[in-house]
Order: structure tokens, then C-alpha cells, then sequence
């Protein structure tokens, strides 16, 4: 598995954008997107306020010792619309995304906690049928909900149905998984192809029919992780690619060790009928929503082996490497693109798709 040379880039002042980004007197819907502005919202405004070891990691979960045990600890919110689309529903969203994000942090998810924000004249059925979802990805994930709340709000103020999930998991000895773990070398693999929560549910707010139907990955990772794990203890970096896309993962991830990152464009997988979608909306499948994908900086001696593990499992069998780690270029992600060329790419600076996960 090979990469190809890196290019040279000066990035000594950084990349320079014309519109001003930085300050806002009102919360924006491209505040909740993934991408720059959210990591600004969460850096100013939170992260000074709540600052502490295990905060600081930024990273999809938590990991905390409690007597001697590691614990992962993560918690998600839910606001899809439509809150059922081709693939899974909101329920399904609510269960696999935070055992993902604790998947993410190398752990064994345990427990779950939900909170229902109901809208007043949500039909029963749909709420028996979110309902069911989750007890079926929990069951499929081999995690229990084991306390929750509920809220019913006024009619109009809740959009059907808000769903939050909190979550516990146990990190094994010897497994040390955080974006700032990535190093020169360590090989980027992706499980399958991209971007098709996304667009799955603007297909159908927007419309669209193609020869297939674009379906949603959500899918519970933890499986997969496990043996990934299993492979190699040593994995450096894990992260779901959910709002902001592949692009703003990696630029977290990017920024957060104070590596490069360099993408072959030819190697990342999106579907035809995906790309399709996302030219016809204007969209760039990078920083499309995923909820079944996961990115794993992986060192290059156990490259291999990870990969071959992957294939092995229903949810990997299309792994593929679709780039590495370098020294150039700290901090940045840059792609060389199928024409020949290098373009850089950056975090996600507004809302691509609102309501996505």
C-alpha cells in the first residue's frame, strides 16, 4: 500500500479565506454543522469554561479512571428531519451514533441513557416506531438503556421528535486510541464508501429518484472496532466521520496531533448515484454526513493486518487506504487530485446540510 509523493506547500501564515468567520453575534445554523464554526463555538465558548484533562482530548468521547477501571463516556443529540428516511430512522441514529462515538475511543460500549423531547401531537405510532428502532440497534450493538426521561413540548416547537443518548464502555488495557496520537507514516483507511447518510436523506427532502435508492449506513461500529483492536492494540487515531464529513474529521485530526495529512482522490470510495446526488445539489461528497463509517490512522507495520480484519467483517468490506500521515504541511490536509494536481482541504466553514444526524 503505497502513497504518492508528498507535495511542498507553504504554510507558514496559513490559508487565507475573504469571509470573515470569526465573529458572530448570534448563533447560526452553520454553528451545529461540524465544521469551523462549531469547533469555534465549542473552543470559545466551552472549552474555557469547563476546561479539564479528559475535556481537553476533544475527541468523539471521554476517558476517565474510576478505580483503576478506563471508562469511555460520550453523549449525542439527535435532531434528523425527516425523522424516518430510506436506511433507518432517527431511532436507529440515536443509538448507533453514540456507540460509535464510544467505539471511537477504543471502548466496549455497556449502557445507554435517553432523553425524548416530544413534540405535543406526534402520532403514536411513529413515536412506537422510533421507539422500536432503538430497541433493535440496541440489540444489534449488544448495549442496554438503562434509564432515560421524557419532555413533550408544544406543538410546533419540537419538529416531531429530539432524541438525546448518553453512553458508557469499558477501554481495554493497552489500548490508547486519541486524534493526537496520529504520526508521519500511519496509513488512513476508510470502512466503505462515503457520504451516504447524507445524502440518503436529502434525496429525499429534495426529491430525487435515481436507478437505486440511497440508503443510510447507520451502523453500529463497536463490532467492527473490536477487531480491528484485535489485529492491533496499537491503533493510533479512530473517528466516525458524522457531521462536516471526512474533510472536518481529518482536519480535527490534522490539527490535533500537528501533522499533515495527504488524501489520494482516486482511492476514496463514493458510490455513482452519490456523486451524482451531491452534483446536482452542489455538494462535495467530503463533507457529507456518514453514520457508519469510521477513519483509522493506523501504523504502517500493522497496516496490513487492520485491513485484512476489516474486510473479514460485514461492516468493512469495503476498506480501503485512502491516504497517510506526513511531517509537511502541520496541521493542514491537502488531496492530490485524480487530474494530477494538489488542493487543500480545509474545515467546513458553513452548513452544508442542516438537520442531518
Amino acid at each position: 500500500m503505497t502513497m504518492p509523493d508528498t507535495p511542498v506547500y507553504d504554510f507558514s501564515q496559513g490559508p487565507s479565506c475573504p469571509i470573515p468567520i470569526n465573529e458572530y453575534p448570534a448563533v447560526l445554523m452553520a454553528h451545529g454543522g461540524g465544521g469551523r464554526l462549531t469547533q469555534q463555538l465549542i473552543e470559545r465558548m466551552f472549552v474555557p469554561l469547563f476546561a479539564n484533562e479528559a475535556l481537553a482530548q476533544l475527541h468523539d468521547g471521554a476517558v476517565v479512571t474510576i478505580g483503576g477501571i478506563r471508562l469511555a463516556m460520550s453523549t449525542d443529540s439527535y435532531v434528523v428531519r425527516p425523522i424516518v428516511f430510506p436506511g433507518g430512522s432517527i431511532g436507529e441514529l440515536a443509538v448507533n451514533g453514540t456507540v460509535n462515538d464510544l467505539a471511537m475511543c477504543g471502548a466496549r460500549p455497556l449502557y445507554l441513557t435517553s432523553a425524548f423531547i416530544i413534540e405535543e401531537g406526534l402520532a403514536m405510532e411513529e413515536l412506537w416506531q422510533v421507539v422500536q428502532a432503538m430497541q433493535r440497534a440496541a440489540l444489534a450493538s449488544g448495549v442496554a438503556l438503562v434509564t432515560g426521561d421524557t419532555k413533550v413540548v408544544d406543538r410546533g416547537k419540537g419538529d416531531k421528535i429530539f432524541i438525546n443518548t448518553a453512553g458508557v464502555g469499558i477501554v481495554p488495557p493497552g489500548v490508547d486510541i486519541r486524534p493526537d496520537r496520529a504520526r508521519p507514516g500511519d496509513l488512513v483507511l476508510v470502512n466503505g464508501p462515503i457520504a451516504l447518510h447524507g445524502m440518503a436523506i436529502m434525496s429525499v427532502r429534495e426529491g430525487l429518484e435515481f436507478e437505486t435508492e440511497i440508503r443510510s449506513d447507520t451502523a453500529p461500529l463497536n463490532g467492527l472496532v473490536e477487531a480491528m483492536i484485535a489485529s492491533c492494540p496499537d491503533l493510533h487515531v479512530l473517528r466516525d466521520p458524522t457531521r462536516g464529513g471526512v474533510a472536518s474529521a481529518l482536519n480535527e485530526i490534522a490539527r490535533a496531533s500537528g501533522c499533515g495529512i495527504l488524501l489520494n482522490e482516486d482511492a476514496i470510495p463514493i458510490p455513482e448515484d452519490v456523486r451524482g446526488a451531491c452534483e446536482i445539489l452542489g455538494l462535495d461528497p467530503l463533507y457529507v454526513a456518514n453514520e457508519g463509517k469510521l477513519l483509522a490512522l493506523v501504523p504502517p507495520s500493522c497496516a496490513d493486518d487492520v485491513l485484512a480484519a476489516m474486510k473479514n467483517h460485514p461492516l468493512g468490506a469495503g476498506s480501503v487506504v485512502i491516504g497517510k500521515v506526513v511531517e509537511e504541511h502541520g496541521g493542514f490536509v491537502v488531496m492530490k487530485t485524480s487530474i494530477g494536481g494538489n488542493r487543500v482541504v480545509d474545515m467546513l466553514s458553513g452548513e452544508q446540510l442542516p438537520r442531518i444526524c
